[in-house]
């Protein structure tokens, strides 16, 4: 054998190869951040074997119970979401109490969004989570699996 047929190969799945599977999480009783890493794994697909980090081979994860999300410590008055549209003096603030009040839904998306990567990839990978406040989701067509934390 020479060298060049002793050289291991990497494998790199094609897209027709890439299984997607769809996950049911209930984030009652959570911590937000523990929630969110798992998430994040989920949807970058680092559980599975075939894992490539520039690839999309992560599944689809339905949050459901997004308002009864635990935040530790005093994180509820303390961490602030900023937004801002580029107009001068149009910086809005909110707590995070406030936001899980009217939007629970947005806190563990921005929790999640922290955790992946901040280009075309990651954003690809933001639009495979689904979060709804209330104990409901129209996802049954998919059959997903329940996983419990």
């Amino acid at each position: 054998m020479n060298k060049e047929e002793m050289k291991m190969r990497t494998y790199v799945p094609k897209e027709g190869e890439i299984t997607r599977e769809w996950v049911v999480m209930d984030a009652a009783d959570q911590v937000l951040g523990r929630l969110a890493t798992k998430v994040a794994r989920i949807l970058r697909g680092k559980h599975k074997p075939d894992f490539t980090p520039y690839l999309d081979t992560g599944d689809f994860v339905v949050i459901v119970n997004a308002e009864r999300v635990r935040l530790t410590g005093a994180k509820l008055d303390d961490k602030v979401y900023y937004r801002h549209s580029g107009r001068p003096g149009s910086l809005k603030s909110e707590t995070a109490r406030e936001r899980l009040d009217k939007y629970p839904e947005r806190v563990i998306q921005a929790a999640v969004w922290g955790m992946l990567p901040k280009n075309r990839l990651g954003r690809k990978l933001l639009r495979k989570l689904k979060v709804y406040a209330g104990p409901e989701h129209p996802h049954d067509a998919q059959q997903p699996k329940t996983l419990t934390l």
